[in-house]
């Protein structure tokens, strides 16, 4: 993977993704492109009692997992993840080839498997 190939979406105040944006995101990247969607902790990062995240992006985070997840299922990308320090790590979807048309209905195919 090359470094001029992975998008970081990643704001200094937490998650700049939503669902509907890493989404978008799968049904436009070519294969082998990368995004950063988190760089923390995820499980961490994720759980109410422990995480430093407003409940709003705990959720938030917790729903462009699972989307990430699903796509992974879906063999639309890759997960992989980056160590970038003592329990920080990059969080990384890598596209893999389209198995149809690209564009909106694959987008609405993401949706509706959640």
């Amino acid at each position: 993977m090359h470094g001029s190939r992975v998008v970081s979406i990643f704001g200094a105040a937490g998650p700049a993704l939503d669902e509907v944006g890493l989404s978008a995101w799968i049904a436009q990247a070519a294969p082998g492109e990368a995004l950063v969607y988190h760089r923390g902790f995820l499980a961490v990062d994720a759980t109410g009692a422990v995480s430093n995240l407003t409940p709003e992006r705990q959720r938030t985070l917790r729903c462009v997992a699972a989307a990430a997840l699903r796509a992974a299922e879906q063999r639309l990308v890759h997960l992989v993840q980056a160590r970038l320090g003592p329990d920080h790590f990059a969080y990384i979807a890598v596209a893999r080839p389209k198995p149809g048309p690209a564009g909106a209905a694959l987008s609405m195919r993401l949706l509706e498997a959640a």
